[in-house]
């Protein structure tokens, strides 16, 4: 696994789907004149790629644009039928997907790997990179250890380097019911301060006090932690 900063991106045309029809992606389109996070997986569908790299890079983009960044690429030695479908399941419009189908990108990145022993044949090792009109920036590539290791390419830490001091979005989830007015109000309080949040509707109120609420509704975490209901999400604010 060789770092290769100061190098440039390898001359590669991708073979894309954009609404069910064939397209190309090529070196100009994706890095000339630009200044691009793309973070690179094993393989799509697959649990650590779906469940928390590819969310967080999509979850941050604005925090990326607003440090610099005018693009963020998803690589992954799949092909294009398989990413088309893997972003509309992922729901993720802020990355651009890259089948590397052939696995000729990876090749040449001296990062394709030999995956054999659990049946995927050759794909690519899992890293992140800052490319600058076409040159590579910085990498952040994945210790070499048995299965696969995910220390270094997430997106907080190309966060860090591109900005030490940014501070990340706020992200809220809440417990919901249908037709209550308080849960409205919550919702609204969230939106009007522009912090994501995800709503979980109508679990039990049992259910609500085994996470350490009173059992009524709405029930708000911010970032992991207790806010408690409507009225101790607006005191806060």
């Amino acid at each position: 696994m060789k770092n290769i900063e100061g190098q440039k991106v390898p001359q590669t045309t991708f073979k894309v789907r954009k609404n069910g029809n064939w397209d190309e992606l090529n070196y100009d389109s994706l890095f000339k004149g630009k200044k691009v996070a793309l973070f690179a997986l094993p393989g799509a569908f697959t649990p650590t790629c779906s469940s928390t790299h590819l969310p967080r890079y999509n979850d941050l983009f604005e925090t990326f644009k607003q440090n610099g960044i005018d693009a963020i690429y998803c690589l992954s030695v799949n092909d294009a039928f398989v990413m088309e479908s893997w972003q509309e399941a992922q729901n993720a419009p802020n990355i651009t997907f890259i089948p590397d189908g052939n696995g000729e990108f990876s090749d040449k990145m001296g990062l394709l790997v030999d995956k054999s022993a659990i049946g995927f044949g050759k794909r690519s090792w899992r890293y992140s990179m800052v490319v600058n009109d076409g040159t590579i920036e910085k990498m952040f590539i994945e210790p070499e250890k048995d299965g696969d290791p995910f220390e270094v390419s997430d997106a907080e830490t190309m966060l860090n380097y591109l900005n030490a001091d940014v501070e990340l979005p706020k992200v809220a989830t809440i417990f919901t019911k249908i037709g209550c007015p308080h849960c409205k109000r919550a919702k609204e309080v969230l939106t009007e301060r522009k912090i994501q949040f995800f709503e979980i509707p109508s679990i039990s109120s049992l259910a609500l006090q085994s996470l350490g609420g009173e059992g009524t509704y709405p029930l708000v975490f911010l970032d992991g932690k207790k806010v408690g209901g409507r009225e101790e999400l607006e005191k806060l604010f």
